[in-house]
């Protein structure tokens, strides 16, 4: 308890920020569904979000370093406020996209400065632990954000002013902290061409990935009350998925160190299209159907980011690390721009279907190219993998998720390969900081 009293406050404030993002993402779909909104207007409520979230991301660093964490952590906390409660004043799909853009920002912002910070606070020896128990946390807020609709009227303005409140109270336990604020951000450099070199597989297939998975975030909601889903049912259809890839990460994790990665995403991909093809042909209408099916889909995407990571990590060169987990992020945020802007016109054009459509159609192009490459390269030996690492849903992990997973000294290697890259990198070496 001692080791862990100083991050209290920096958990407890991830904690609220979740748990409104939980309610902010649950609440637009559902409510904008009831209002008659169509879904491709729903799904650029998604696209909207990560053209925000990577936008935030990208500029979080420069803001920390001139007005420091707290008033950075502040101002992000504020405008998501701000960003729901507009939302609820302006019920139109087209002030919701732009405002879901700002709360992506602030959001992705905020994430940042708490993870930064509590890089900075644990202890080389507590990193792992303080890792795990944010990832923890962070789940179980996330999911009680969304389960907590279950208990009110969506047509109202109840969710929307708890979820401005949730993200106010994020503020308190930063800002009466008596902690000392940490040093700078650290700046994530991204080198898309040498993850395109080392691990082709990843790079195509986190942004691959991210369609499906942004997609499925996005509109999961949407497709669950076109079926005739009841509200509860509506709530554990979006969050059960989730569970599920976080329970699924632990036998994938102890497969992928054992075998070929590029087999085992080829595997899960195989179940995600499974379960994919079964929504498109059987559309079940009954709960308990649709959840397991669900259940089993969510085990399935949600396994899939960590064990690209941990592909990409055993092709990568020492002190890299952290710039191919920030790279991989970034790609797959590019992927969730465009995941729920071709889920929202397959759901237009075809109905609820429309959404596994475009899943199942970026999985089949993820297995046929993952095959393409096992033939043509071989597996990294046993002996040189990197251990798999549990790893948060990539749609709510930063640049600064990477740094606070990684231990003491591989940051202080991706700070010397900041000054000698390797030979092969040392051109075309973007300087864009994430």
């Amino acid at each position: 308890m001692r080791q862990f009293l100083p991050i209290s406050a920096l958990l407890l404030g991830s904690a609220f920020l979740l748990f409104a993002g939980g309610v902010n993402g649950l609440i637009l779909p559902v409510r904008g569904t009831a209002e008659g909104f169509s879904s491709f207007s729903l799904g650029l409520l998604g696209t909207g979000w990560a053209i925000g979230y990577v936008s935030g991301c990208l500029a979080t660093p420069g803001l920390v370093s001139r007005v420091g964490h707290i008033r950075s952590f502040g101002v992000m906390a504020a405008l998501a406020a701000i960003s729901i409660l507009a939302s609820l004043l302006l019920l139109t799909p087209w002030a919701w996209i732009p405002l879901r853009a700002i709360s992506g920002f602030c959001f992705a912002g905020a994430a940042m400065i708490v993870e930064s910070w509590l890089s900075e606070r644990a202890a080389p020896s507590e990193r792992g632990r303080v890792f795990g128990i944010y990832t923890m946390v962070n789940l179980f807020s996330s999911t009680a954000g969304q389960m907590v609709l279950t208990l009110g009227d969506t047509r109202g303005f109840l969710f929307f002013v708890v979820g401005a409140i949730f993200y106010c109270m994020a503020l308190v336990p930063t800002a009466i902290s008596s902690s000392a604020s940490p040093k700078p951000l650290f700046n994530v450099k991204i080198d898309l061409r040498g993850l395109l070199r080392n691990s082709p597989v990843a790079l195509f297939g986190v942004f691959l990935v991210g369609i499906s998975n942004s997609a499925f975030g996005t509109l999961s909601a949407v497709y669950a009350e076109r079926v005739g889903l009841e509200l509860t049912s509506i709530a554990l259809f979006a969050s059960l998925p989730v569970l599920a890839g976080a329970v699924a990460q632990v036998p994938v994790g102890y497969l992928s160190d054992r075998t070929d990665r590029r087999w085992v995403l080829v595997g899960l991909a195989v179940v995600a299209a499974s379960s994919e093809l079964a929504f498109i042909l059987w559309q079940p209408a009954n709960q308990a159907a649709n959840l397991a099916l669900a259940a089993g889909f969510g085990a399935a995407i949600f396994s899939m980011y960590p064990v690209i990571l941990a592909h990409a990590n055993d092709h990568a060169a020492e002190g890299t690390a952290i710039q191919v987990s920030g790279g991989l992020l970034m790609v797959f945020g590019f992927g969730g721009i465009a995941g729920p802007l071709i889920a929202g016109v397959g759901m237009s054009q075809i109905g609820p279907a429309g959404l596994f459509a475009t899943s199942i159609a970026s999985h089949i192009l993820l297995i046929l190219f993952t095959v393409y490459r096992i033939r043509a390269r071989s597996a990294v030996p046993d002996a040189d993998k990197q251990s798999f690492s549990a790893t948060p849903m990539a749609k709510n992990a930063t640049p600064a998720t990477a740094v606070l997973a990684a231990s003491d000294a591989e940051i202080r290697e991706e700070l010397n390969s900041d000054h000698e890259p390797p030979a092969d990198a040392q051109e075309n070496t973007p300087e864009n900081p994430s």
